[in-house]
């Protein structure tokens, strides 16, 4: 099972935990949960004037042996408005608008969704129950 927490966070916000959404899915090939703006696709989703992240901005799912793996989806626009990044322990590393990188099964860490002009950031934290 994935489980994911998610928390829009701005600067005044800082350190809250106010409006925090769940979701979780089981690790089951081709299980989905999608992050953004469109409610009716995405079980986790964003302020709609939040235009930095995208209608559906990113894609956990799960693939033939029960792994995850998270994508960061195109948008209509050709640059982004945000940065996402992918932290797991110490490790952090950036994802490419467009690219996928592979969840540590059975890890925990965190996607942040950063806007590039504002202090704001989405913030979901991930859990891999094996």
């Amino acid at each position: 099972m994935l489980e994911l927490t998610m928390a829009a966070v701005t600067a005044a916000d800082a350190g809250a935990t106010a409006g925090m959404q769940m979701a979780d899915a089981p690790s089951e090939p081709g299980a989905v949960l999608r992050v953004g703006r469109d409610k009716s696709v995405c079980r986790l989703s964003t302020p709609d004037d939040w235009l930095f992240v995208s209608r559906v901005h990113l894609e956990f799912r799960c693939g033939p042996e029960g792994t995850w793996q998270v994508t960061w989806l195109r948008g209509s626009q050709p640059d982004p408005s945000s940065d996402v990044r992918l932290t797991v322990g110490t490790y952090a590393q950036s994802l490419a608008y467009g690219g996928t990188v592979p969840l540590p099964r059975g890890g925990s860490g965190e996607v942040v969704i950063q806007d590039r002009t504002e202090p704001r950031s989405v913030n979901v934290g991930f859990y891999h129950e094996v």
